[in-house]
């Protein structure tokens, strides 16, 4: 069975626009990877994604992800030798001239 992936987020804060937008940037990158992906609607300030129950992003300890950081926690639990492109390159690599 492939990975499940879960976008935990709270509803009092109106971040389902975000959850959503984030569910589709996975699924477009691990589109062959993953077997299921859900938003999972919470309170109190909850923005969290899990694969197969094991978090890989909470916001109360990392803050608001960037999507390609997520998309990396995700490949190295689902995909391992996946290639994310441009989004493998760390941040000075980006600012580099």
């Amino acid at each position: 069975m492939s990975p499940v992936v879960q976008i935990e987020y709270c509803t009092q804060c109106r971040w389902l626009p975000r959850a959503a937008w984030l569910a589709q940037e996975l699924l477009t990158t691990f589109e062959t990877e993953l077997d299921e992906l859900s938003l999972k609607p919470g309170t109190g300030g909850v923005f969290v994604v899990r694969v197969d129950d094991e978090i890989v992003w909470d916001r109360r300890e990392q803050g608001f992800p960037e999507p390609t950081a997520v998309k990396r926690a995700v490949r190295d639990r689902v995909a391992p030798g996946k290639s994310l492109g441009h989004s493998d390159k760390n941040s000075e690599d980006r600012l580099s001239p």
